[in-house]
């Protein structure tokens, strides 16, 4: 299906420039076309890009997925779910989608021309239908190289600020970034009864003990822990207090052993 035949107003100049855009040359321009089309254009909703959507969408998380599992071999099930969804979300489809300029290529109806700005919905349905139509036409490699380009940026963000809520997770990588080893959590108390015990844990880290944490359960206590101990080597700085403040409150506490 050449883009001619359909009527598609996107002649040879303009499909070069989408295709030098998205860094990716098709073998089969009249994938391109439709992966550019919007319903409210097409004479069919299956002349349009709805379909490679479906699978673009598919494309984009599985990438996502594969680049988490490979980058973060600390990061648990929960995280990665967590961070996937950012990352593939709406909202960060379609500021991908203006950011690139790859509205500009997009193909809608007369109505929604005349409003300006395409919908976030339409956006990140062009993104998925882009994705969908590299995926047909070379493969899941190219496919998952372009999801790549447009989200590292985006996975770098969630990742740094995964780390900095989970303070286990900071902790262990302050520690192996400086060789002191793995942190070790200790129980120091538990209290209430078995089925709603609240547990004290501390961190004793190159047989230096850090301040205590009480937690509803051991992995809140272990997560409140690892904050102490973030706070007294100044990783955090506690609010309130300036860096020359945190500084001595690390010099007073934490007594070694």
């Amino acid at each position: 299906m050449a883009a001619k035949e359909k009527g598609y107003p996107m002649d040879p100049d303009t499909l070069a420039r989408c295709q030098e855009l998205l860094e990716y040359t098709f073998q089969d321009e009249s994938l391109l076309v439709l992966a550019l089309t919007h319903a409210s254009a097409a004479s069919r909703r299956v002349d349009s890009n709805e379909r490679l959507e479906f699978l673009g969408d598919a494309v984009l998380g599985l990438a996502v997925c594969h680049a988490l599992f490979e980058l973060e071999d600390q990061l648990l099930e929960g995280g990665m779910t967590k961070i996937k969804s950012t990352v593939v979300s709406r909202k960060t489809c379609a500021l991908i989608v203006r950011n690139s300029g790859m509205d500009e290529f997009v193909h809608v109806g007369s109505d929604m021309a005349r409003t300006g700005e395409i919908p976030e919905s339409v956006a990140a349905g062009l993104l998925e239908g882009v994705l969908g139509a590299v995926y047909i036409d070379g493969g899941y490699d190219p496919a998952a190289k372009m999801v790549l380009r447009y989200t590292q940026p985006f996975i770098d963000e969630a990742l740094r600020t995964s780390h900095q809520e989970n303070f286990k997770s900071l902790l262990q990588q302050h520690a192996q970034q400086r060789s002191q080893g793995t942190p070790v959590y200790q129980i120091l108390d538990e209290q209430g009864p078995d089925h709603s015990k609240c547990f004290e844990i501390a961190v004793a880290l190159q047989n230096r003990h850090y301040p205590s944490a009480w937690g509803n359960n051991k992995k809140e206590a272990e997560q409140a822990a690892a904050r102490q101990a973030l706070l007294v080597m100044g990783v955090l700085q506690e609010e309130g207090k300036d860096a020359g403040e945190q500084a001595d409150a690390a010099n007073e506490e934490g007594p070694t052993l």
